[in-house]
């Protein structure tokens, strides 16, 4: 029973700590050459993007099996990249993923761009910008997958999940339910580099 219970843990330990959403820098790629997005995780796949050889700060939102490939967002859409050439940025020590994401969603438009621990603003389209005092993402208790970001008297609740907005073939590793004077809106997050 008891190596049971030790392989589950084993098991279950990937799932605590899922690398993904997070940025990365493309490593190992001559000056003059790109890094082929393409359309499916396979080299044979059809390529959509390239990113630079130097490119920085690029958010990977998804892995295979195997974390062979990774999902990013090129030229407004999603395709997949070999990890071979991508190297993960440290963690920030003071916070979880990232200092600074945005978050985006529709019916009505809105977004919502933060600065963990120092400030957010927020904006309906057409209408003036809300600015929001904004603490640190603090993981929900016994959850894996959940964070709630304070914002003043408000709260927004993030999930590492795919998510789509909708509008866009892009696609986004964060979800997000904003609590926001009274009223709940919903869309995906991504990860800003500094």
């Amino acid at each position: 029973m008891r190596w049971l219970v030790a392989l589950l843990l084993v098991l279950a330990a990937p799932l605590a700590a899922d690398p993904v959403p997070a940025l990365f820098d493309v490593t190992g790629v001559a000056a003059d050459d790109v890094l082929n997005v393409r359309e499916e995780p396979s080299a044979g796949s059809e390529v959509i993007g390239a990113l630079a050889p130097d490119a920085v700060g690029v958010e990977v939102v998804e892995l295979t099996v195997g974390a062979d490939w990774g999902r990013v967002n090129v030229n407004e859409m999603s395709g997949w990249v070999s990890m071979r050439y991508m190297q993960q940025q440290p963690d920030a020590a003071e916070v979880w993923m990232t200092p600074r994401f945005a978050c985006y969603g529709t019916e009505p438009f809105w977004s919502l761009t933060v600065e963990q621990g120092v400030a957010a603003q927020f904006r309906i389209m057409g209408e003036a910008e809300q600015h929001l005092p904004a603490g640190l993402l603090q993981l929900g208790a016994g959850v894996i997958d959940r964070f709630a970001l304070p914002l003043g008297h408000n709260v927004a609740i993030l999930r590492q999940m795919q998510c789509h907005d909708g509008m866009s073939d892009r696609a986004f590793g964060l979800d997000v339910g904003l609590m926001l004077n009274g009223s709940l809106y919903a869309g995906c997050c991504t990860l800003l580099a500094d």
